[in-house]
């Protein structure tokens, strides 16, 4: 967790003022942009996806790639028998793999929400949920709509919608209100029934439950 990350990455903090090849910084921490990652999902909740954070994982990136230089630096002069920098090395080293952690618990986290996302809205997601995935994660969701889709036809012999009824149905028809005027609905019996503000429908579940979801 957020905490255990942060204290490991104190530990690491301690050793800033080693000095090697002269790259450790005196003035910042080790991994604390990686950290913040984590502590911006923690403060989101679970159910609800953040911005991605795009800036801060490029600065992590950037980071990364500064001590794994560095630390190649110093391994070369270790070979050439300096081996008092072998403190800063593991430091690096350390800080490297902390951030390596934080990233990929970062996406993987964020991946799981947008899958837990799509199956409550669907496999379109509200433009104000869609506005917080990065370009690779629209990718993700376009992907896993695809497999999901492929599996849901390869049920039975016309297929099964997985996402229509996400719980058990105490009954098939529900008592419903609509919340805003929607337009014209067609049943599965061919008929077109306008949903109307604040008119009550008696309905088949699985022929509203995605209406439910979107709030109409």
């Amino acid at each position: 967790n957020a905490e255990y990350m942060g204290s490991s990455v104190s530990a690491v903090a301690q050793f800033s003022c080693v000095t090697g090849s002269g790259s450790l910084p005196t003035f910042d921490m080790f991994g604390e942009k990686c950290i913040e990652l984590i502590k911006e999902l923690d403060r989101a909740g679970d159910e609800k996806l953040p911005h991605f954070n795009e800036e801060l994982v490029r600065q992590t990136i950037a980071e990364m790639t500064q001590l794994y230089h560095d630390n190649q630096s110093d391994v070369r002069r270790m070979t050439d028998g300096q081996e008092e920098l072998v403190t800063a090395v593991q430091t690096r080293h350390a800080a490297l793999e902390r951030n390596k952690q934080c990233l990929l618990a970062y996406v993987y986290n964020r991946l799981n929400r947008i899958r837990n996302l799509r199956w409550q809205f669907g496999s379109v997601l509200p433009s104000d949920v869609k506005q917080c995935t990065s370009e690779t994660e629209q990718h993700f969701l376009s992907q896993y709509n695809k497999l999901l889709a492929k599996h849901m036809q390869s049920i039975g012999n016309s297929g099964l919608d997985l996402t229509s009824c996400l719980e058990p149905p105490r009954s098939l028809y529900v008592s419903v209100r609509a919340l805003r005027d929607h337009g014209a609905l067609e049943t599965d019996t061919g008929h077109i029934i306008e949903l109307k503000k604040d008119c009550q429908y008696l309905l088949l579940r699985s022929q509203v439950e995605n209406l439910i979801r979107l709030g109409v």
